[in-house]
């Protein structure tokens, strides 16, 4: 029997594997680094983690991040081989930001695709993992879905984004749901508390262990489009820009939401909580619109600058209104004993406390981190919808 004869296509194919083989042989081959099997982020057994990167031409590298207590950057130390690392103290199991700076400039980690995005800036993500994470990790329990959903801001006159937060079953459904405002910091987006903060995995975990109601969570963007200027804003530019975030919630983000969620009506099914100054947002809302939120959560925050003179000006007629507490079934203040912003706190303490205003107050160790945002969402939500 005769073999069969070679087809035109295996011919062809078979002359450019040949001549791919030539053409490799002839090219210079690469030398392999220490970056082809680094790992930038290790967690040892005891917790430290040795933080990595391979720069052989560079002079100085630091990173600093909401890991460390005292915010002073550690130096990294360079081998032999061009492998820059540090290790860190003993960390509590938790989710982290951090950021390397190599030779001054601010840098990502080339070796790590985990990152927190802000207004104009990235930060990488690492995780030390523990029973102290299970509130906010992955876990097989039903999930919700987190959406980013674009809108036409017509108090902006741009398209804007938020991301929403349904939860399981909801597409499936008809049932409708309360509905949470969550307000995320200062050079922070709409994406913050979706990455760093976790609220999805958050709610997911509350629901599942049956002590959250459902609700529809909507996390906008409340970083206002910045004037021209130079240094930072003044006071006056600050409160111009807390006035047309107040102005798009009630404008646009709000009817968006009620337009094309199924939510329940009235402030008896709405919330608000924010931080930093999603939590100065809370506060100028509720005090200005005090019948819109039943539920107020303020973490790591109060009327900063010159704000805090003018609040019992500014919001004199919510304040003195006797019957503010009957609208408010909550009105939760949380911070951490070691805040920058805790003078600010405490200011606003004693204008509410002035004024007979009802609150809960939390004082937590640690600072102004996200590790202590996580746990004042974790805590604020099951009181919710009561």
């Amino acid at each position: 029997m005769k073999p069969p004869i070679p087809t035109r296509n295996f011919l062809l194919g078979l002359c450019a594997t040949l001549l791919s083989a030539s053409v490799m042989a002839q090219m210079p081959q690469r030398t392999p680094t220490p970056n082809d099997t680094l790992k930038s982020v290790n967690v040892l057994n005891d917790k430290r983690v040795l933080i990595q990167i391979y720069a052989p031409k560079a002079s100085e590298v630091t990173v600093g991040g909401d890991f460390l207590s005292d915010n002073k950057p550690l130096s990294l130390t360079k081998s032999d081989q061009g492998v820059w690392s540090v290790l860190t103290r003993p960390l509590t199991p938790d989710y982290y930001s951090y950021t390397l700076t190599v030779d001054g400039v601010r840098t990502m980690d080339p070796k790590n695709p985990v990152v927190k995005q802000g207004i104009s800036s990235l930060e990488n993500m690492m995780v030390v993992p523990g029973p102290e994470t299970a509130f906010e990790d992955n876990k097989a329990v039903p999930h919700g879905e987190v959406r980013e959903v674009w809108y036409s801001s017509g108090s902006l006159n741009m398209m804007r984004r938020m991301h929403v937060y349904t939860p399981p079953g909801y597409e499936k459904g008809a049932t409708k749901y309360p509905v949470f405002y969550l307000l995320h910091g200062g050079g922070d987006d709409d994406s913050g508390w979706n990455t760093i903060g976790r609220s999805g995995f958050i709610l997911d975990n509350l629901l599942a262990a049956g002590k959250t109601k459902p609700m529809i969570v909507v996390m906008p963007n409340g970083s206002m489009p910045l004037p021209p200027q130079t240094g930072m804003p003044n006071s006056e530019t600050m409160n111009r820009l807390r006035d047309m975030f107040t102005v798009e919630l009630l404008k646009d983000i709000m009817p968006t939401v009620e337009k094309t969620y199924r939510t329940l009506p009235n402030s008896e099914n709405r919330a608000i909580a924010g931080l930093s100054m999603g939590g100065f947002q809370t506060l100028d809302v509720t005090l200005t619109h005090p019948e819109l939120f039943n539920y107020v959560g303020v973490f790591s925050s109060g009327f900063f600058g010159a704000a805090a003179d003018e609040a019992d000006t500014k919001y004199a007629k919510a304040l003195n209104d006797p019957s503010f507490n009957k609208g408010k079934k909550l009105f939760w203040v949380g911070i951490g004993k070691d805040d920058f912003v805790m003078e600010s706190n405490k200011k606003t303490l004693a204008l509410l406390d002035k004024h007979n205003i009802k609150y809960q107050y939390k004082e937590s160790s640690g600072g102004h981190t996200w590790v202590n945002w996580r746990q004042y969402l974790n805590e604020y939500t099951p009181m919710l919808f009561k």
